[in-house]
């Protein structure tokens, strides 16, 4: 009869702050059956609060766009090196990668070299761009654990080891305060609509996304009373915004993004993991994005999607308004916003589709058990002798 075999180290790697999260989740379910284990590697705020030993930090891999990324790459070489010269010294059993594949699959290859079988955690999007890479990954990588119901099958028909385990998220957003103590904490008026504004995670997006949304919150703000806040990221905190809006009718709070969404009447929200908690939540939302403009040119050539929100990709069909690159004004944001904010069919419409939305990311076989519950069953599996 087989036996799971006690691992004496794991590395983890996770290279974003989604990642960190949903790596820092799976982590504190092995430690309930592994306490003794050494986890380590790239770890941002939720890795380390879960006792994973940082060798680097998962902020310092925060870059966002194909030519913002060339001036980092020294300092990115050398962070890898760094967690590559840990792993060879201290020979993990197994590796947990999460997402970040510009730097994960090399790692991943490194891991392979040492004979450490790997785990990917939140499958990369080649099936947008770059297919190529799915021979990569099926030479590194011994299970894919993939979050979005439509991977499972794109992967497996690459010939890799891939399992569907849901959406974290679905399970786990919820607000912790009810409306009224949130507007209450936040001296926020009950009789005004919230609209919560989420400019990304890392400075660049957000640099970039702010002064256009302090032209949206101003445009909206002309003939209607409004509150508008903006949950600050960990990463980021409330003192790298207080600068960019001083004046603005928006008023950045630390953290507390699950409340503010939950409770605002429109959301605000850079493409990306904060799209979906928002249709977890059941939010309507106005979506946007900028890079440098040689990023935005490249990426049309080389991303094949027909949407760029996963919300839209996961419906099949456009659910919340894409507003990417030239396209994100505040007259454009505000004009969104605006439809949503007067109550008609517009956002009737949009919190019906949403509703689908995480239906289908909580559908699949096992669907009524925990997507992390999921993970952590195949990985007790690989360590199986």
């Amino acid at each position: 009869m087989a036996t799971s075999k006690t691992p004496k180290s794991i590395l983890v790697s996770a290279g974003e702050a989604s990642g960190d999260y949903y790596a820092g989740q799976l982590v504190a379910k092995l430690r309930v059956r592994w306490p003794d284990c050494d986890f380590f590697g790239c770890a941002g705020p939720n890795l380390r609060s879960e006792g994973v030993r940082p060798v680097i930090r998962t902020e310092d891999l925060a870059v966002v766009g194909l030519v913002e990324v060339l001036a980092h790459l020294p300092r990115i070489y050398r962070r890898f090196l760094t967690v590559v010269d840990a792993a060879k010294a201290t020979r993990p059993d197994l590796a947990i990668l999460t997402d970040s594949p510009d730097f994960n699959f090399r790692l991943a290859a490194r891991m392979k070299a040492l004979g450490v079988p790997v785990v990917y955690l939140v499958a990369p999007q080649v099936w947008a761009w770059r297919q190529g890479r799915v021979k990569t990954m099926r030479r590194i990588i011994d299970r894919l654990l993939c979050i979005f119901p439509f991977e499972e099958a794109f992967f497996l028909k690459h010939g890799i080891p891939t399992t569907f385990i849901g959406h974290p998220l679905a399970a786990r957003v919820r607000p912790s305060l009810t409306r009224e103590e949130f507007f209450a904490k936040h001296n926020l008026p009950l009789d005004r609509p919230l609209i919560a504004v989420l400019p990304g995670s890392r400075s660049g997006e957000a640099r970039r996304h702010v002064p256009e949304l302090i032209r949206a919150a101003g445009i909206l703000s002309r003939d209607r009373a409004l509150s508008f806040v903006l949950p600050c990221a960990a990463t980021l905190g409330t003192k790298f915004f207080d600068a960019m809006l001083e004046g603005s009718p928006i008023r950045p709070i630390p953290g507390e993004a699950w409340d503010a969404m939950a409770h605002a009447d429109v959301a605000l929200a850079a493409s990306g993991t904060v799209t979906m908690e928002a249709a977890i939540l059941g939010t309507p939302m106005v979506t946007f994005y900028k890079v440098a403009p040689v990023s935005w040119a490249l990426g049309k050539v080389l991303v094949k999607v027909p949407f760029f929100s996963m919300v839209n990709l996961i419906a099949e069909r456009k659910v919340a308004p894409e507003l990417m690159q030239d396209e994100m004004t505040g007259e454009r944001i505000a004009a969104e916003a605006g439809l949503l904010l007067d109550g008609g069919p517009a956002r009737a419409k949009m919190k019906e589709e949403l509703a689908r939305v995480v239906q289908l990311l909580r559908s699949g076989p096992g669907s009524g058990e925990d997507p992390i519950d999921r993970a952590a069953t195949e990985v007790f599996r690989l360590l199986e002798v």
